[in-house]
């Protein structure tokens, strides 16, 4: 295609520029040495027929083909009464009284004990509940067991390791993308490539005023998530960029502003799935776009990695277009239940923005136990396929339930005022769920909302006991309208 030679060439130019400079940045993983021998997981069911290994190395990582025990624990947490009386009376917190009492003596803290209120939690981000995964528990443990939190530097220095590198790997094979740069937040990373764009032009130029036609258009879609917004905000700093906003999954906007727009180097940035309205980008029609208009795609797929398409690959996978998104945002923090970002991407992207990208260059490596706890994550995602089976279940479920023609385990009821959206939490507070009131500036004034997420460990019988305390503060068949013309215009 004639737009991916176009930026193909444009790299090559950034890259042996920065060679030129002696400024190409270079990992080179450290392989850390342990004075134990490696320990296989321990088996964390008595029973084996429901259970399955797969060894990767050394490692063994223990899957399962049904939920555990342990699952539940993602979902179901307790708060200190101290703390739910506070949310209830909405009053300012720093979040001490979960751990005050310091002026109580002993006696008296055993007289009375710190009481705590069972809440179940339907407001994370843990879409397959893996963080209370014993395969992935394990992994750490045994990583900090060896090499503590390994070195401690920028990847660039020394804290890139065998472990960082075997993760890369693994997500770079998941995404079906040439190579994977790790960062320590997803934030971090949708602003390591935005700032990498807008640096390219500016790094050939070589000190010379830029003309017109050398910048780079970006269009992003209205509803973006804040990093990309800020990485596109810092970006325009090197007067590199003319940046474009197109109404929320809106292609015939989209479409008339590439028309309109005379610079050759375009790049269009949109979340996969996003996180406060639950919908999904328009991949189809951002596939046509870009075969029409030659554009660069980036997908943030933050909310859509491991839970959309039959391996976990995300929205691409799902809409079976991963040939057509040029790069890749995610994060290890949502469905792998662990934490970092990563870019997956080609391998020339990746020295690019490994040399230009500021919040990945600047930033300390990820600890190596969470590296290694990432990995297994993405092994485990992969092999336990319920797990995705089960939350599109809770989807069909909580629309059978409710009459809301939701699309994804995101699920936004919007109540309009600051005040009505409290109300709401409270009420759902004082009958046992963990669900925040969303409002500025996270979301516009008046579009104030109840975000729900759904889990694969949650049952049918936590749907119906929430959808049954929601029926007390919100109109479904309200939500479900207003949900359906939000909708119609994809």
């Amino acid at each position: 295609m004639e737009t991916m030679s176009l930026w193909d060439n444009l790299v090559e130019e950034a890259l042996a520029k920065l060679q030129s400079l002696k400024l190409l940045r270079s990992l080179r993983p450290i392989h850390l040495l342990s004075d134990q021998p490696p320990k296989a997981i321990e088996n964390e069911t008595q029973n084996s027929s429901k259970s399955d290994q797969e060894e990767k190395g050394n490692e063994v990582f223990q899957v399962f083909d049904k939920m555990q025990p342990w699952d539940r624990s993602s979902v179901e947490v307790q708060m200190a009464e101290e703390t739910f009386q506070t949310w209830i009376r909405y009053l300012p917190s720093t979040g001490d009284e979960a751990f005050g009492r310091d002026k109580v003596t002993d006696n008296e803290e055993k007289a009375c004990p710190q009481q705590f209120k069972r809440l179940l939690l339907f407001s994370g981000n843990d879409y397959l509940g893996l963080s209370s995964h014993p395969t992935i528990a394990n992994a750490v443990a045994k990583a900090a067991q060896e090499h503590g939190m390994g070195p401690r530097g920028s990847a660039l220095i020394c804290g890139y390791t065998n472990y960082h590198r075997l993760l890369e790997s693994s997500l770079a094979d998941l995404k079906k993308k040439e190579d994977c740069l790790l960062c320590p937040t997803g934030f971090a990373a949708n602003m390591a490539l935005m700032v990498a764009l807008g640096n390219i032009v500016a790094l050939l130029a070589a000190g010379r005023k830029l003309l017109e036609e050398e910048k780079i258009a970006i269009f992003s879609d209205a509803l973006n998530h804040a990093s990309i917004i800020d990485g596109i905000r810092l970006a325009e700093r090197y007067r590199s960029l003319e940046v474009f906003i197109y109404e929320h999954c809106d292609m015939s906007h989209l479409n008339e502003l590439l028309s309109k727009c005379k610079l050759k180097k375009k790049v269009v940035v949109t979340d996969g799935l996003f996180s406060m309205d639950g919908d999904f980008a328009p991949m189809v029609e951002l596939v046509k776009l870009r075969k029409k208009h030659q554009f660069l795609l980036v997908v943030d797929d933050a909310h859509g990695t491991f839970v959309c398409g039959k391996n976990g690959g995300g929205v691409a996978e799902e809409f079976n277009c991963e040939g057509d998104v040029d790069i890749c945002i995610g994060t290890l923090s949502k469905a792998a239940g662990c934490s970092g970002g990563f870019i997956a991407c080609s391998k020339n992207w990746k020295q690019l923005i490994q040399s230009r990208g500021r919040s990945f260059i600047f930033s300390t490596a990820m600890p190596v136990p969470i590296a290694a706890a990432a990995h297994a994550a993405v092994i485990v995602a992969k092999k336990e396929t319920w797990r995705r089976r089960e939350i599109w279940k809770r989807v069909h479920d909580f629309h059978t339930l409710t009459g809301i023609p939701i699309t994804s385990p995101i699920i936004s009821l919007i109540v309009g005022s600051e005040e009505k959206a409290l109300q709401a939490s409270r009420h759902l507070l004082r009958s046992g769920f963990h669900v925040t009131a969303i409002r500025p500036p996270t979301v516009p004034p008046n579009s104030c909302r109840l975000r729900v997420a759904l889990s694969a460990v949650h049952t049918m019988d936590d749907l119906k006991k929430l959808t049954t305390a929601l029926s007390h503060c919100i109109d479904f068949q309200d939500i479900g309208y207003q949900i359906s013309i939000g909708y119609a215009r994809l």
